[in-house]
């Protein structure tokens, strides 16, 4: 179903009870029925003076080369009115000690170093580049916002529960990145990140979360 709907431009969705179908066909049913951007792409570019090693969590069916970023032949995913999209990546700092930064220098371009690099006294953590066409053009438009370091853990509620949902999806996997993470650091996690929870959907995660460990 998720091979068609990305080969077709359309979405797949998983109902099995009644919230879930209200969800779906009531409350997110405007936002895949109404596009208003299309072949959307996003680039992430780290500041190598904060940042030694980073790894996309999920989208392993929706990467592309980085060549492709500028091609506007190349087809990507449509966006429809209200729709959202969350990326979560996995960064260590420059200074952490780390085996995912374990790798040979270059030999014939340098790595800018912390000390000398155009950027090491920037707040910048990173850029993201977007582009995206609207649905009746062919040619695409650029966009560039640079996301600042503020050095510390003041997160929204939105980013702690999203982060929950990527450590469940690693433990079920038995990812090798998932780390010491249990269910009960999901639960957590997740209900840190209730917010104003009106539909109860994160409540329901949680419960699942907790299904999941009773099954375990």
């Amino acid at each position: 179903m998720q091979t068609l709907a990305e080969k077709g431009n359309g979405n797949a969705a998983y109902i099995d009870n009644l919230q879930e179908a209200n969800k779906v066909l009531v409350n997110e049913f405007g936002s895949a029925m109404h596009t208003v951007a299309k072949d959307v792409k996003l680039q992430i570019e780290f500041n190598p003076a904060k940042v030694q090693a980073y790894r996309l969590v999920g989208y392993e069916s929706r990467l592309l080369d980085k060549e492709d970023f500028n091609d506007d032949g190349k087809d990507a995913g449509e966006m429809g009115a209200g729709h959202t999209v969350t990326a979560l990546y996995e960064i260590v700092p420059v200074g952490v000690k780390s085996n995912f930064a374990n790798v040979d220098e270059l030999k014939y371009q340098k790595t800018a170093q912390p000390e000398n690099a155009t950027y090491s006294n920037s707040p910048e953590l990173l850029t993201v580049k977007l582009r995206y066409k609207l649905p009746d053009k062919h040619v695409s438009t650029k966009l560039d916002l640079p996301v600042t370091d503020n050095g510390g853990n003041k997160v929204s509620d939105d980013f702690k529960f999203a982060a929950a949902v990527a450590m469940f999806a690693q433990i079920l996997r038995d990812s090798p990145f998932k780390g010491e993470a249990d269910y009960d650091d999901v639960v957590t996690l997740a209900k840190s990140g209730y917010g104003n929870d009106k539909q109860g959907y994160r409540r329901e995660f949680v419960r699942l979360v907790e299904v999941a460990k009773g099954l375990k």
